[in-house]
């Protein structure tokens, strides 16, 4: 089934006209993300050489994606919009909510018991909207997007972080908040600031152990968590013929924790046979007939260094596998090091769990390639010395991996086949363990290792690698040993790259329910603990933000998952009041290095943070919250934002902040403040109240922030902000989607 396949003829027979426009006035050879961004301006008569990393652009993406955990706040946020359905295609994703515990079967059940109103909640909504819902066990929904929906050319928008996975066949799709997505479907110009351009020239081509995984994972060391922060990373290069369309959807996938608002592949004979593969041969065919400007222009390519902003250069034939973090997916380490790391860092070596899976490495070439390395390990008789947990990507992998024997080969050496979710990458990991705070490893195949994300524990030190790679240290059972570097073990060394299924894809039930014309009303009952109707924010009043009480002070890394913690809080994404209680219980206070507790001024006692800053909107005093470099990066998870703004934060000021989390704040009227010297940040004090003069906000022109202490004494400090003219409306407005 091809979906929305009128739409995809509109795009495509209007997509040379606009290209053609876009040079008519740019004049100038265009790298493949100017063509997709300028295509999708909100008015093509706009076009005009926006000041990269500076303007903002409005746009018009083709579609909306939403997982279940994130689409109840963006849904309820659209039934206040006052529309009858949403102007673009859109879809549901039963993908997060889903416990990894027993096995798929089990697990399944148990989801659809326990989130059974959510579900409800979420396929009304879609019904009477016309929405595509797509019921749980269906997979995950960055996989399914790729599945289905994603086409070379287009641009969507996701409440996922991990959206820009499209991006492997040729998608501008971009992680947002529900507001943005509510924007986007109810037909209104969708804001971006217009991002620089990282240019990566892939060259040679890939062998032995490494693989797509190993180009991002080497990548996130060369750049960190923020270095792409507001760019498009667009991949050119000899290299990129050799790699498959899923191997780049890794690549696209990872991108996200580089800070990157998406990253981007040309179209080429790769992603026509995915499209092929994938049931779709006339989508194909309308690639193929604008293909030239499905990629960046040969000028580009022959001086990349005149039309990218930064150009880097990965060599395919050197890459050798890595293993990232742990706690941070930028710490990049060869395995061929990591030995050595072991011993520097007093790492736990013995790894008790490899997890495959999570929409960054679940494909079937992914199974196939990760079976192989396993298939011929137990033939030759060695022994698996870890648990191995397999989450395929959506039912479709799961289908045809179970046809081809590749799920086989999985039991044979005792692995648990979970469900086609989420699962432990989003800490919806039911951990059997007999200490849930002991010191040990786990690999993933997943994209994030952040403390506590996989299963809760802050001492489980998670380390990402390919699911070949992840496989091989199944064998050794130690971080410090690889067969990569074992020559007695090259028998291992993967040798299938096979991309797409030999016998195609099986044919399975999808789980995917069309809309229905005339579906009633979705129905909230007013006692659920699961879902709760939207009240909107109060507008500013027009004045300074006088006497705000210093809520925390958060040291290091303060990612979303510090924020608003996803795991056993996933069940209450619907229900802002009770998510809330978890407020930044995660982020570590500057002053006494605890989590989820900071002092009450008007007591005088220690307490949850949730709790004091009830405490203080309740008295009538706002608080504000203090944080260092990239606070929020992470997730596109808008709580993070909501529940400060819901419980009385008026102003987080941070050294800097991720792009997403920046833009959330932004659009639930927060004022999201950075400081002009970082080094102000040490200028705060416990019990420290906040004047910020911000009555004549205006863009491009610094606040001021005094700072009164205890002892009497004071710091005026000036502090910056990136509002634009419309983006001070949301803030007067109370909200973006009250303005």
């Amino acid at each position: 089934m091809v979906f929305d396949l009128d739409m995809l003829h509109r795009f495509y027979d209007d997509y040379p006209k606009r290209i053609a426009r876009i040079r008519e006035v740019m004049k100038r050879p265009l790298t493949l993300a100017e063509k997709i961004l300028y295509a999708h301006l909100y008015d093509l008569s706009s076009i005009t050489e926006y000041r990269r990393g500076m303007d903002y652009a409005d746009f018009r993406p083709d579609r909306v994606a939403m997982q279940d955990a994130t689409a109840q706040m963006a849904l309820l946020q659209f039934m206040n919009a006052g529309r009858c359905e949403t102007a673009v295609p859109a879809t549901v994703h039963c993908d997060h909510l889903i416990k990894a515990s027993e096995g798929a079967a089990a697990d399944l059940a148990a989801a659809c018991s326990v989130n059974a109103e959510v579900y409800d909640f979420l396929k009304s909504v879609a019904a009477c909207y016309g929405i595509g819902f797509w019921k749980p066990g269906a997979g995950i929904i960055h996989q399914v997007v790729l599945e289905n929906y994603a086409f070379p050319g287009g641009m969507m928008v996701g409440t996922d972080s991990h959206t820009p996975n499209a991006g492997g066949l040729g998608m501008a799709a971009i992680g947002v908040g529900g507001a943005d997505a509510v924007d986007v479907m109810a037909s209104m110009p969708w804001e971006l600031k217009v991002p620089r351009l990282i240019g990566v020239r892939l060259t040679g081509k890939l062998s032995g152990w490494a693989s797509p995984k190993d180009v991002i994972l080497k990548l996130s060391g060369m750049l960190t968590v923020k270095g792409a922060t507001n760019a498009i990373v667009e991949y050119f290069g000899d290299g990129v013929s050799t790699l498959s369309c899923t191997g780049r959807a890794t690549i696209c996938n990872m991108g996200a924790e580089i800070g990157a608002t998406t990253s981007l592949f040309p179209y080429d004979m790769a992603d026509r046979r995915y499209l092929i593969a994938t049931g779709r041969s006339e989508v194909a065919a309308l690639a193929d007939s604008v293909a030239e400007d499905l990629c960046a222009d040969q000028a580009v390519i022959a001086d990349p260094a005149r039309y990218y902003d930064m150009v880097i250069d990965i060599d395919l034939s050197t890459l050798t596998p890595y293993a990232n973090g742990p706690f941070s997916p930028d710490v990049a380490t060869p395995v061929n090091e990591m030995r050595e790391k072991v011993t520097l860092h007093n790492y736990p070596d013995r790894i008790e769990v490899v997890l495959l899976g999570s929409c960054t490495n679940s494909s079937y070439q992914d199974l196939l390639r990760a079976a192989a390395v396993l298939e011929a390990g137990l033939n030759a008789g060695l022994n698996i010395k870890t648990e191995l947990v397999i989450n395929p990507g959506s039912e479709c992998i799961r289908a045809t991996a179970e046809r081809d024997g590749l799920l086989a080969v999985f039991r044979r050496a005792g692995a648990v086949i979970m469900s086609n979710a989420c699962g432990p990458c989003i800490g919806q990991w039911k951990r059997k363990t007999d200490n849930p705070t002991r010191r040990n490893t786990i690999i993933t195949t997943f994209n994030r290792n952040f403390a506590k994300r996989a299963d809760g524990n802050p001492n489980t030190y998670a380390f990402i690698t390919s699911p070949e790679t992840a496989i091989g240290y199944a064998f050794t059972g130690s971080l410090s040993e690889h067969p990569a570097c074992d020559a007695s073990l090259d028998f291992l060394s993967p040798k299938v790259y096979t991309d797409l299924p030999p016998q195609g894809f099986a044919v399975y039930d999808s789980g995917y329910l069309a809309p229905i014309d005339g579906a009633p009303q979705p129905v909230i009952r007013a006692d659920s603990e699961r879902l709760q109707r939207l009240t909107p924010f109060a507008a500013w009043n027009g004045n300074d933000l006088n006497g705000l009480r210093l809520l925390i002070k958060t040291k290091g890394k303060c990612t979303t998952d510090h924020i608003s913690m996803a795991g056993p809080w996933l069940k209450y994404r619907g229900h802002l009041d009770k998510i809330s209680n978890n407020l930044l219980m995660g982020a570590v206070n500057a002053f006494t290095n605890e989590t989820n507790i900071v002092k009450n001024v008007l007591t005088g006692k220690m307490d949850a943070v949730s709790t004091v800053a009830r405490a203080y909107r309740d008295a009538g005093i706002g608080s504000i919250v203090i944080a260092e470099d990239n606070y929020g990066e992470g997730s596109s998870r808008e709580h993070a934002a909501m529940e400060p703004r819901y419980l009385g934060v008026k102003v987080i000021l941070a050294k800097s902040f991720s792009r997403i989390h920046e833009t959330n704040l932004k659009k639930q009227g927060m004022l999201a403040l950075t400081f002009k010297s970082p080094a102000d940040y040490d200028l705060i004090r416990e019990g420290d109240i906040f004047d910020v003069a911000c009555a004549a906000i205006s863009p491009e022109t610094d606040i001021e922030v005094l700072i009164h202490h205890s002892d009497g004494t004071s710091h005026r400090i000036k502090v910056c902000h990136t509002y634009n003219a419309q983006q001070i409306g949301w803030f007067r407005a109370g909200a973006a989607l009250n303005s």
